[in-house]
């Protein structure tokens, strides 16, 4: 059977994100990357028709952010979001030795889940960011119930986030570019066994764990008939 399979890795690999995963991650990249492109003739007025007219480019705008987080909400229910809400959980856990790597601004080793500190940092602070544009940029779009002050308001936090996203997003891609067994994790769905033993180990160790409960779960019916013969 194929290494990337998700239900049977190979031997020495661990499947670290399910197809599910794969598709929601590279659907956002797309969608980020479009909010990006059209945020620029948007913010640049004076860039406005040198590729698509204004109209065009807010409708595209418009309806990426619409768009954004329909995959993730997709794929955190039913029995194929399993993986999703698995790892969302571990997103939102935090150990006392990552919170002090934290405190310390990442000058502390921490020993690592699947997911190290920064990941889980950049995971909430993309997840945040992406509900608070949808609703100011639906403030923006939808203006007339609210207040001059309001939108004004709506107006400063939009665009000093998409900012704050854009060097997110940058950091985000030099990382994965400058960490290659990872990056190709998020194309084949596995990593090695001996990356996850050196980078993370906790992780490692709840897979092994599971692995052989899952043989002695094989073996021991096996035993039972023998017993009785």
């Amino acid at each position: 059977m194929d290494a990337t399979d998700d239900s049977t890795p190979a031997p020495g690999v661990l499947v670290r994100f399910d197809a599910v995963q794969r598709t929601v991650h590279w659907i956002n990249a797309v969608l980020f990357f479009a909010l990006i492109v059209t945020a620029i003739p948007l913010y640049f007025g004076s860039l406005f028709g040198l590729v698509l007219p204004r109209h065009a480019v807010e409708q595209i705008h418009l309806y990426c952010g619409l768009a954004l987080p329909v995959p993730i909400l997709i794929s955190l229910v039913g029995s194929w979001g399993r993986q999703m809400r698995r790892d969302l959980r571990r997103v939102s856990y935090w150990t006392r030795d990552e919170l002090n790597w934290l405190r310390r601004r990442g000058t502390r080793l921490v020993r690592a889940d699947k997911f190290n500190p920064g990941q889980k940092v950049n995971t909430i602070v993309v997840g945040a960011s992406i509900v608070v544009m949808l609703g100011t940029g639906a403030i923006l779009k939808w203006f007339q119930p609210f207040s001059l002050s309001i939108r004004e308001g709506a107006t400063f936090v939009h665009d000093s986030l998409s900012f704050l996203l854009v060097i997110v997003i940058l950091g985000h891609v030099v990382m994965a570019l400058t960490h290659p067994d990872e990056l190709r994790s998020m194309f084949r769905g596995v990593i090695s066994a001996h990356w996850a033993q050196r980078f993370a180990p906790r992780w490692f160790a709840e897979e092994s764990a599971s692995l052989e409960r899952a043989s002695d779960s094989l073996s021991s019916p096996g035993e039972g008939v023998g017993s009785r013969s």
